[in-house]
């Protein structure tokens, strides 16, 4: 019996906010994917593209996943308006090595919404399924 595709997904979460959603999902007991690794960062702004596009270029994970705070909400003022101006760097990047835009994506969250977390690493789970493997794993 064949063993369904699973993604791995490598999410940076800013410290104040998304790492707070996925704490309190794993808090409320909201069941999401466990395929994702997450690294907390300061802030979203704080993760260049070359992060992103080593990830999927090396093969290390199937999708990307960045989630900040709300815009407005930054604790360093304009952090994730930072991120979203190199988000599309990242997606004009990915057309260029030939990956799906689908692999990588920008999210914002606030402490409170962990139910909004899981929802988004299902969403991303599903679609990476669909997208399957990376194409530059070995």
């Amino acid at each position: 019996m064949e063993k369904e595709y699973e993604p791995i997904i490598l999410t940076f979460c800013c410290n104040w906010c998304a790492y707070a959603a996925a704490d309190s999902a794993g808090t409320a007991r909201i069941q999401y994917p466990s395929n994702i690794h997450i690294i907390r960062y300061m802030c979203s702004g704080m993760v260049h593209p070359n992060m992103v596009m080593d990830t999927l270029t090396q093969g290390i994970a199937d999708g990307v996943l960045i989630c900040g705070c709300h815009p407005g909400d930054c604790h360093y003022q304009n952090g994730n308006e930072k991120a979203e101006a190199r988000a599309e760097a990242i997606k004009l990047m990915l057309e260029d090595m030939g990956l799906e835009e689908e692999r990588f994506r920008l999210e914002w969250t606030s402490a409170s919404e962990g139910p909004k977390f899981a929802k988004i690493v299902k969403e991303m789970t599903e679609t990476l399924r669909k997208l399957g493997p990376n194409p530059y794993k070995n």
